[in-house]
């Protein structure tokens, strides 16, 4: 009997500066035609695929899978247009939708105005097709639809991932400040690191770029850990082949991993919420924590890579705070970290200057809406 395989387009997102990363990742995970784009990857693949990128991908935010695409110059082109969409194909009208549009040098100005006719469109369409219509729901729905207008060109895809994927399931005390687990990941990724040598951070906070090591280390599927995804409520989930998916993950994970990773901070909070994380990822005995200021910072021989996110700015109050802090890690740098590699995300360059450092590269790196460098020193 032949197989026929549908073949379909996806678009991954991940933070700007991160697109070869991710582009690294999907051909890895078997991506076929895949293209770079401002803050993401587009790439073909099958069903399998899809869900292979939601349990696999470390550095993307999201995955979407395109729909449609046509000119929407008008509010009527762009209903029309999405009126054409077989919705009840795809799921059920007992399902909840969020709409969500981006409109840019396009006739159509407001992406409100666009995501309300978007789904207009939808339900009507259900409403026509089977006499009942999905309701809305923008916090927390079912099904995300995703909107983007761009020259008056449309693209309309789905949201495979529900969640962002940066959402886990260890984290069990977030905090505004913290590392996202998708931008966590993607920095080790950048370094170069594959678990060969030791990574340190001496400023880890919740501990979530130390975790993210251990998972990169140990092979763990970064969407292993339960978390339910946005393809699960559409009709072609096919539940069998998801759990053969788990299973192989779980399959893959390395036991045990021996490589030093090890995660510091001032905080006796902060480190204590970083074990609890831990914890919860099953990786505590991977991962060493320990309370410790910056200024007792010593690794030892190297080599090995240095990998943190140290407060610029909204950590610190105050610019003598800043600039002690920034002068005491450059002195723990400088001094008793010959032979490492350290690598520091950076987001104010006016603090940064305390190191007494010169970067031998600085990678460009968005931290959400601040503008930031992944800055690496050669400690020789």
């Amino acid at each position: 009997m032949m197989c026929i395989v549908m073949m379909r387009r996806f678009f991954a997102t991940t933070f700007k500066g991160l697109e070869e990363v991710l582009a690294g990742e999907v051909a890895a995970l078997g991506g076929e035609d895949v293209v770079l784009a401002a803050g993401g990857v587009s790439f073909s693949g099958d069903l399998a695929l899809c869900y292979r990128a939601n349990l696999w991908l470390r550095s993307a935010n999201r995955v979407v899978t395109l729909l449609s695409e046509f000119p929407a110059p008008t509010p009527a082109a762009l209903y029309e247009g999405t009126r054409e969409i077989p919705w009840n194909d795809l799921f059920p009208p007992e399902r909840t939708i969020a709409v969500d549009a981006n409109v840019r040098e396009s006739g159509i100005t407001h992406s409100h105005f666009a995501a309300q006719k978007t789904k207009d469109a939808i339900v009507d369409g259900f409403r026509d097709a089977t006499g009942r219509r999905p309701d809305v729901d923008t916090v927390s729905p079912d099904v995300r639809i995703v909107v983007r207008i761009v020259r008056d060109e449309c693209a309309v895809s789905l949201d495979t991932s529900g969640d962002s994927l940066n959402r886990r399931g260890y984290r069990s005390t977030p905090t505004e400040a913290s590392l996202k687990e998708t931008l966590a990941a993607g920095l080790v990724l950048l370094t170069g690191w594959q678990g060969e040598q030791p990574l340190i951070d001496p400023a880890c906070g919740a501990g979530t770029i130390p975790i993210e090591a251990a998972m990169v280390a140990g092979n763990v599927a970064p969407g292993g850990f339960g978390r339910p995804f946005g393809f699960q409520r559409l009709n072609d989930f096919d539940p069998k082949r998801w759990e053969a998916l788990l299973s192989e993950a779980r399959e893959a994970a390395r036991h045990p991993v021996h490589v030093r990773i090890e995660g510091s901070d001032i905080s006796p909070a902060a480190v204590a919420a970083a074990v609890k994380n831990a914890a919860i990822a099953k990786l505590s005995e991977r991962i060493l924590f320990s309370a410790r200021s910056i200024r007792n910072f010593s690794p030892g021989e190297g080599p090995g890579v240095i990998l943190c996110n140290p407060p610029y700015g909204a950590r610190l109050p105050g610019g003598a705070q800043a600039e002690a802090f920034y002068r005491e890690m450059g002195e723990a740098l400088k001094k008793r970290c010959r032979g490492w590699t350290a690598y520091l995300l950076s987001g104010n360059p006016a603090v940064t200057k305390f190191l007494g450092l010169k970067a031998s590269r600085k990678f460009p790196v968005m931290n959400g809406p601040i503008d930031c460098r992944l800055l690496k020193y050669d400690l020789y």
